[in-house]
């Protein structure tokens, strides 16, 4: 089988809109497109879900029975692909690794066989590459789910000259999820024993898949400067810090982007009323309806109104606020939470909704309407992340005139001005502490309630632009540093 050339081949384990369970999906949903917008020959392969979501983007079979030996001899995949504006998406397809309602875990934990699903995935789409004729240069792989791809190809390209001129790019969303197993499933997984030591897969005598990404790629990335140079460190390195310090020349960070055809208040079709930096007027409106549509004490319309949107974990600080609430709540403002996570910390948001009726909100679970309408309606947004790779939400939140208060980590510190600097955009705090976040959100209040200085700061977050063009074209120069001609049929692009 032939078909055309894809220079860049991604491998994520969620993309959106097809999947999608958080920050990953987002971006496979948009940089592979940006690219492709550019010039760039791209394709993405991602597992054939369950839960799949094709919308008006129809999916066909365009390889049956690929080979792709593992865990059996004989085992094969079934390779669809659905066209995404111009960008082809293949699915792997396998009923019994991949043909269920969630995508890693269920309420109980993970599934019990994530590193075999995740090992048939990366060989099933390294065996579709060759197989199908993709003439890849270069593989992209996201996160640990598709890190083994990269070691694979370290070792394939030694003796098979099919493989040998291709490179690999690792990228890191969150450090902290590794894909850690047992010693069994690295004797099973067809890599040579010689990966098998520090410098390679082995991590505490376990087999870490992050760390096989790690090690092996021609190039690492990760999704901020800040976040870069933080995974360096013992605080955010996760137990790599080592290896990753030691691969420092090939660590790249480069920001995330957010996808202002769907995050501006400008042309959002969920709002109540649309608004602009330059005719913010309408947020007033998006406020009010979103305080009904809740049932939130209408006298909040004129006072702030805070926001969170986030997993229910310890990562994005929820317990941090849940705890800040009653000093929060002097302060003569409301609070809506969406998310879902750990269970304590949703029964905590209920409990808490009943000690303030109509003033705090949690609503379980997510969806990207709602997301949207808080986005708009609120004056505030929290984030009081331990740690934060980039974050998107921040970005999001000054698309709608909507300043972020959050910690100064990771991408956060690379997204937000703080007040009361020149250009400011939003306030940051430097300990994920109830102190800290609860005197941010007094300066916070304070400069709401000077109308002027608010304003000011509001348009400055509007104003700020975090283009994907911007991030395509440096991921374009790292390609370009593996393959020095690779974009040289688009004239010089970058």
């Amino acid at each position: 089988m032939s078909t055309p050339p894809h220079d860049i081949v991604f491998l994520t384990s969620e993309i959106y809109p097809f999947s999608k369970s958080g920050g990953l999906a987002d971006v496979m949903g948009i940089l592979p497109l940006t690219l492709s917008r550019l010039g760039v020959r791209v394709a993405v392969f991602t597992p054939f879900y369950g839960r799949l979501s094709t919308g008006q983007y129809p999916v066909h079979l365009v390889y049956e029975n690929c080979p792709v030996g593992y865990p059996w001899f004989d085992s094969t995949a079934d390779i669809y692909m659905a066209n995404y504006h111009g960008l082809p998406v293949y699915f792997i397809e396998r009923g019994e690794y991949f043909d269920r309602r969630h995508y890693y875990c269920t309420h109980k934990g993970d599934y019990f066989d994530n590193c075999e699903r995740f090992i048939f995935f990366c060989r099933a789409a390294l065996c579709a590459i060759r197989h199908m004729g993709l003439g890849t240069r270069i593989v992209h792989a996201q996160d640990w789910h598709a890190a083994l791809a990269v070691a694979y190809l370290a070792f394939w390209r030694r003796t098979d000259p099919f493989w040998a001129g291709m490179r690999t790019v690792m990228s890191i969303h969150n450090l902290a999820y590794q894909g850690r197993f047992s010693y069994r499933l690295f004797e099973q997984s067809g890599l040579p024993h010689e990966a098998w030591n520090m410098e390679g897969v082995e991590f505490y005598n376990s087999f870490n898949l992050l760390k096989a990404g790690v090690a092996f790629a021609d190039r690492i990335t990760t999704v901020s400067p800040s976040y870069a140079r933080e995974i360096m460190t013992p605080e955010f390195g996760c137990g790599l810090e080592g290896i990753l310090t030691r691969r420092k020349a090939d660590l790249i960070g480069i920001l995330n982007g957010a996808d202002y055809a769907i995050w501006s208040p400008q042309h959002d079709p969920v709002l109540e009323c649309t608004y602009s930096a330059d005719q913010p007027e309408g947020k007033k409106e998006c406020k009010a309806a979103l305080l009904q549509s809740l049932n939130m004490r209408p006298e909040l319309a004129d006072r702030p109104v805070l926001g969170f949107i986030g997993r229910f974990r310890g990562q994005k600080g929820i317990d941090v606020i849940l705890e800040s609430i009653p000093e929060i709540m002097a302060l003569d403002v409301g609070f809506i939470a969406l998310g879902e996570g750990k269970a304590e910390y949703e029964a905590a948001m209920m409990n808490i909704m009943e000690e303030y009726p109509g003033r705090v909100v949690g609503v379980i679970g997510y969806t990207e309407e709602i997301s949207h309408l808080i986005q708009a309606g609120t004056d505030i947004f929290l984030m009081p992340s331990r740690y934060e790779p980039c974050g998107l939400t921040q970005m999001y939140s000054l698309s709608y005139g909507t300043p972020p208060v959050a910690t100064a980590v990771g991408g956060l510190r690379d997204t937000i001005i703080p007040y009361p600097q020149e250009g400011a955009n939003g306030f940051v705090f430097n300990e994920p502490t109830r102190e800290s976040l609860v005197q941010a959100v007094r300066q916070a209040v304070a400069v709401w309630d000077d109308k002027a200085a608010w304003k000011t700061l509001q348009i400055n977050a509007m104003r700020a632009n975090f283009s994907w063009e911007k991030s395509a074209r440096r991921y374009m120069q790292v390609y370009a540093g593996l393959h020095a001609d690779l974009f040289a049929q688009e004239g010089g692009a970058l």
